[in-house]
């Protein structure tokens, strides 16, 4: 259970499934290029202008994936990312049509396309991109600012998502989209986000509280579904960290016990949010920062099991914070 756990370190797969990619299609376009000046038939110069155009694509798209870049561009990032995607995918639809019309083998065009596997395979790639934006829709929402700090949003629109999803969001759907975990109460319909200032982007959120905003494709289910491999679980947050939690606790299908650090709670979240978590979390371990600064995480999270039972640990905080409570966990036996 503890190895299963893992499951949701998924970042390096996808880092490293594009760049590997990416370096392969380098590999071969400089195949082609060697093809191409030695005479070598069915290497045409249409070929390698759109092999070009893609190796300068991919190159930007990796470029700006760079951690360091992506931190500090990130609008820069996604929005190449996202536009040069879409545009990398007709480009390789149209290098493969090239490709196989230039195959002095093929016979006719039309089987020879319908025979080629990377044509059934851009077709795959192609539906899963599309499907998303079939269920492209505006819809209404309403937002509460207990402070200049957060926005919880609440939305009501057919959908009431399982605990421990995420729905993404945008104002601008072609340009940005943000994903937040949904916040479903048991005893009604819709769900809530629990949106902090973090950014541009949530900053006006906030400030502006628009009246509708864009979603698509289906709540994906996130890190937090692997508290049911465990019979009792420690929820470790900070700060907004409570967003993907809550769902958890308020559905309570496995016991926990919450530790939390935020600055003042009320004040921040509001009463109203405070005191439902407080229903479910009577024991929780609340710790305002305003008033007593940093604490020491890991310690609270040891105590926490101790106190609890639990046999392991969620954190959902900054990436510093959670390797810290991760690794300080797993050094002493506690899966985290």
């Amino acid at each position: 259970r503890w190895t299963l756990g893992k499951v949701y370190h998924f970042g390096g797969i996808h880092v490293g499934g594009a760049v590997a990619g990416s370096a392969w299609f380098v590999v071969f376009v400089a195949g082609a290029v060697s093809n191409r000046l030695g005479g070598v038939p069915g290497v045409s110069l249409g070929q390698l202008v759109l092999a070009g155009a893609l190796v300068t694509l991919l190159a930007g798209m990796v470029g700006t994936s760079l951690p360091a870049m992506r931190a500090s561009h990130h609008d820069l990032f996604e929005r190449v990312h996202r536009l040069g995607g879409w545009t990398a995918l007709l480009l390789f639809w149209a290098l493969t049509v090239v490709s196989v019309a230039d195959d002095p083998g093929r016979g006719q065009l039309g089987a020879a396309l319908a025979g080629s596997l990377a044509v059934w395979l851009l077709g795959a790639v192609t539906v899963s991109v599309v499907l998303p934006w079939t269920r492209l829709r505006r819809v209404p929402v309403e937002i509460e600012r207990p402070s200049g700090h957060v926005a919880l949003a609440s939305f009501d629109h057919g959908v009431t998502p399982f605990a421990g999803s995420s729905t993404a969001i945008s104002r601008r759907p072609l340009l940005e989209w943000h994903s937040f975990a949904n916040v479903p109460s048991p005893d009604c319909d819709g769900f809530r986000l629990t949106i902090s200032r973090a950014g541009d982007w949530t900053g006006s959120f906030i400030d502006d509280r628009p009246d509708h905003v864009w979603v698509k494709g289906v709540p994906t289910a996130g890190v937090g579904n692997i508290d049911q491999l465990f019979r009792k679980v420690v929820w470790v947050a900070t700060g907004s960290g409570i967003g993907p939690t809550l769902p958890h606790l308020l559905a309570q299908q496995v016991p926990a016990k919450l530790v939390w650090a935020t600055r003042n709670p009320e004040r921040t979240y509001g009463a109203a949010l405070l005191h439902e978590i407080l229903a479910v979390q009577p024991d929780a371990v609340i710790w305002d920062t305003d008033a007593h600064g940093k604490p020491d995480m890991v310690r609270l999270a040891y105590q926490a099991v101790g106190e609890s039972g639990a046999e392991a640990v969620i954190c959902i905080s900054n990436k510093k914070l959670t390797w810290q409570v991760v690794e300080g966990m797993e050094r002493i036996g506690i899966p985290a």
